[in-house]
């Protein structure tokens, strides 16, 4: 068995609700209300910042340069085209500079992100990997589940499309295979660190979802 086959049987649970939250079946429907959508943009563009600064701190992580120079590109190219899609969200949305500028991430936001740092700064390249994983495969069996789906919103077609893409299905199994044969090389001791970072940041993805559609804040903001 592959390794990213036990990772994925080891979320299988979290995988199956992140994959029917109402978040995303609203998308999917076209009834989710666009406010709803525009919190989950807003709190994804500070994510995809970070996300991007993380896949640069795998980059000077690994022995190999082929992988720190895919892994760089990445980089680049993830941030770039998520951003650029979500920029042409925050018009039709009216989100505005001044709106992003006092923006202020909720709880998993923040704490997701800070989860990403913390496999940066203390673990392996196959640890950083295994938490940005998760957010890729996620998305990428969004695509591939609900390609089909037209909801009537614009906006929500583009969402699902761009994960439906070569490009990002393509991209999706390149950080697969690089998770496996990472893998191969870890001792039992590492595989087991590999195992808690991809399995939490699953958690976080789901709950990522949550915090979206309930307008999660902060104690003190209610």
């Amino acid at each position: 068995m592959r390794f990213s086959v036990m990772l994925r049987e080891k979320t299988k649970d979290s995988w199956e609700k992140s994959l029917n939250h109402p978040f995303v079946k609203g998308i999917v429907n076209g009834d989710l209300p666009l406010e709803t959508f525009k919190n989950y943009i807003m709190q994804d563009i500070y994510y995809l910042k970070h996300y991007g600064k993380v896949h640069a701190f795998a980059a000077a992580h690994a022995d190999d340069f082929g992988v720190s120079a895919s892994l760089s590109e990445k980089a680049k190219n993830t941030a770039q085209a998520e951003l650029t899609v979500h920029k042409e969200h925050a018009g039709i949305l009216n989100i505005t500079d001044e709106e992003m500028k006092h923006f202020k991430p909720a709880p998993t936001a923040y704490a997701y992100t800070s989860h990403l740092y913390r496999a940066s700064l203390s673990g392996s390249l196959a640890q950083i990997v295994a938490a940005i994983l998760p957010c890729y495969w996620l998305y990428a069996d969004i695509g591939r589940k609900y390609a089909d789906a037209e909801p009537e919103s614009e906006i929500y077609r583009n969402w699902i499309q761009m994960y439906a893409s070569d490009w990002f299905q393509e991209s999706t199994a390149e950080m697969i295979d690089l998770m496996d044969d990472l893998a191969e090389q870890a001792s039992e001791d590492e595989k087991s660190k590999i195992i808690e970072q991809f399995v939490i940041a699953k958690e976080y993805e789901l709950a990522f979802w949550e915090m979206s559609y309930t307008f999660e804040t902060w104690l003190s903001e209610k």
